[in-house]
């Protein structure tokens, strides 16, 4: 953990005002995003001239199959522009020949095979290149009635698109002239608009979903064009980064703010694809220790056995404990304390990072033999790649998993790792977006081999250990039982605050690092952009809750940001997402008794809804200060206040939940936690 210097990415409603009104539209929703039956049987549609129309679920697609755009017809009778053209135009298209679900054509200038077809209820499209070269497309965004974008970025945005605020420059917390690289710097492989005009939210009743399975390679930029944001995917052809094949795959969806991220759920299962947290406490038991826990990186007499005790006395009842990998890490006699209190404890390390062991600055990044610098990844001019902080380099995952049969290098790391008795493990990178393609001699490999084999060792440890992660991206979901990091919504504003020392706080004095514990007061513009609630929306828990448990970024522990504690614990607590802390003893003396009692209430919670998946995401109120989710089948409700007026009986700053068997609400005011 403390070998890292944290990186730049690369990486009106109406009201529900019921349990049963959220259900159903719920159910609804759950209906428009998940359902797939009977939408194959007229699946190769109809084509006359350049016009190719393709039934999906919820109306008609129409393919101008002389410049990809896209069109549709909703079963209401709705227009709806789904992209624009190619931007830069494709050239004159080849003939168009049909297929059993659709059709394909060519491109012939732009060397490009086009194949589109109906598939589950999606319009899905494929461009297959000869050659090296780009395609602008698709261009979302233009249709006159598109009301709000939502944007994977962590957790989830949905921003109206004439909001002033993100009509603005990056500089100032905006997206306007932003370039995303889907692969790394998005949580989920999509994006989505909802329609104005229609029903409640800022949908309108309809909207549309776009996947990019073919995520390597694919950027995303951002514009405000008229004060209105649009987004235009670009996709580069590059055979030796294997990526010379494209795909999108649109949906119509009913215009929630969450329906991209359902569309994206249902695409997973589909394809055996979504993880299980059910499963992986059936082959790894310890992993149900995840249920109720809060997670915590713990400093000084906060890691010894007594620190332990001190959590149990407090009332806690289930933890997550990391510790970073330093000299004096949690010992065997604190670890048997921790297991006892029935808690999760385990280690930070990093299979990404070498240094020379001479000069190494970070246990994680000393490795026998000639692994640095032999392992290093290397560009195409033949240098490393710069490692964390620019400390020594990347090391190659394909070097690894070459050697490992004979070596063990990494069975030899993780067993010395958990000598002292740990169950869990966090290993930082693997599941982020931050790939590389590897030019070095004897383990060249693409983004998409780094994936993969980060993925095969990341299996291996899961099998008997708790396996956390970095800012997991969806991918990675079925390997990791825990992620830090995509339940914060990324802004480039913080990694430059993250580098200034004197306002964030360095990694001194060892036993309670400023980075970790000094307080800091984030400027207006990152607030808005990270926290404010109006714009924030589930989409990772949509696709993923049930699969994993989310939490935010560790150096961006609860107490860190103290003006945004109780929006925090209110998103936590709406989300069914632990809180995150760092502890040292003192620490745990002054804010322990608060700590306990938010993981009370939390704790019931989510070891009812942790399993479950989110159904629902409502706005109450048209400001947006009210909001509700239901996880499962009404296994868990729950309605969060960021307002400072009463709404319906609930206080502003004030969250209630009601689990299935509760007569009542519970509820919570985090201003007025304590012990």
């Amino acid at each position: 953990m403390t070998s890292e210097v944290p990186q730049s990415p690369k990486a009106t409603g109406r009201s529900r005002t019921t349990a049963t009104r959220v259900l159903a539209a719920s159910l609804a929703l759950t209906a428009t995003t998940f359902g797939v039956a009977g939408c194959d049987s007229a699946a190769a549609g109809t084509l006359e001239g350049s016009r190719l129309e393709l039934p999906v679920r919820g109306g008609t697609a129409v393919v101008d199959t002389a410049s990809l755009a896209v069109t549709a017809q909703t079963g209401g009778g709705r227009e709806l522009v789904l992209s624009g053209p190619a931007g830069g135009g494709l050239g004159k298209p080849g003939p168009v020949t049909r297929t059993g679900d659709g059709a394909s054509w060519s491109y012939p200038a732009k060397g490009l095979k086009v194949t589109a077809g109906s598939e589950r209820g999606r319009l899905r499209i494929k461009l297959r290149a000869d050659r090296d070269g780009s395609v602008s497309w698709p261009v979302t965004g233009t249709d006159r009635a598109a009301a709000a974008l939502q944007l994977p970025r962590g957790e989830g945005l949905d921003v109206p698109v004439r909001d002033a605020f993100w009509n603005g420059g990056a500089e100032k917390g905006g997206l306007d002239g932003s370039t995303v690289d889907v692969s790394e710097g998005l949580s989920l492989p999509l994006w989505g608009y909802s329609m104005g005009g229609g029903k409640g939210g800022s949908g309108g009743g309809a909207g549309v979903s776009y996947l990019t399975p073919t995520d390597i390679g694919t950027s995303l930029r951002l514009a405000s064009t008229g004060g209105r944001l649009r987004t235009t995917a670009a996709h580069a052809f590059d055979a030796g980064a294997g990526t010379r094949d494209y795909e999108v795959s649109f949906a119509l969806t009913d215009g929630d703010p969450v329906a991209p991220a359902a569309d994206y759920r249902s695409y997973l299962a589909q394809r055996g694809q979504l993880g299980s947290l059910r499963r992986k406490i059936r082959q790894n038991p310890a992993n149900a220790k995840l249920l109720g826990a809060f997670h915590a990186y713990v400093w000084g007499d906060a890691r010894t056995a007594s620190g332990v005790g001190r959590l149990k006395q407090l009332g806690v009842d289930r933890m997550w404990l990391g510790y970073d990998a330093g000299p004096d890490p949690m010992n065997a006699a604190a670890v048997r304390a921790a297991k006892k209190a029935g808690y999760l404890v385990g280690p930070y390390d990093t299979f990404a990072n070498g240094q020379d062991p001479k000069s190494a600055d970070s246990p994680t990044s000393v490795w026998p033999g000639r692994v640095y610098p032999d392992f290093c990844i290397r560009k195409a001019d033949g240098s490393p790649e710069g490692g964390f902080g620019d400390r020594g380099c990347y090391l190659s995952s394909r070097a690894f998993e070459r050697a490992e049969p004979r070596k063990h290098y990494l069975a030899d790391r993780t067993r010395s790792m958990v000598a002292n008795g740990a169950d869990s493990y966090f290993l930082d990178v693997d599941a982020t977006g931050v790939l590389f393609r590897d030019h070095g001699k004897g383990h060249e490999m693409t983004k998409a081999d780094d994936r993969a084999m980060r993925l095969a060792r990341m299996r291996r440890l899961s099998k008997n250990l708790v396996l956390g992660s970095e800012s997991a991206q969806a991918w990675a979901n079925q390997v990791v039982a825990y992620d830090h990091g995509s339940g914060t919504v990324d802004a480039d504003g913080l990694w430059k605050l993250e580098r200034d020392r004197k306002t964030w706080g360095g990694y001194f004095p060892e036993k309670a690092p400023g980075a970790f514990f000094k307080p800091v007061k984030l400027p207006a513009e990152l607030a808005t952009a990270m926290y404010d609630p109006k714009y924030r929306v589930p989409l990772y828990e949509t696709a993923l809750h049930g699969s994993l448990v989310n939490a935010e970024r560790w150096e961006l522990s609860y107490e860190k940001l103290p003006a945004q504690k109780t929006t925090r614990a209110l998103l936590a607590m709406l989300y069914n997402t632990p809180l995150n802390y760092v502890l040292d003893g003192p620490a745990l003396e002054k804010k322990g008794p608060e700590m306990a009692a938010l993981q009370k209430y939390f704790s019931p919670l989510h070891r009812a809804a942790g399993t479950e998946r989110l159904t629902s995401f409502r706005w109450l109120t048209g400001d947006r200060s009210v909001q509700r989710t239901v996880f499962g089948d009404g296994t868990l409700t729950v309605t969060a206040n960021f307002g400072s007026r009463a709404h319906d009986g609930l206080p502003g700053g004030c969250v209630d939940a009601k689990l299935r068997t509760d007569q009542q609400p519970r509820r919570l005011c985090p201003a007025r936690a304590n012990g």
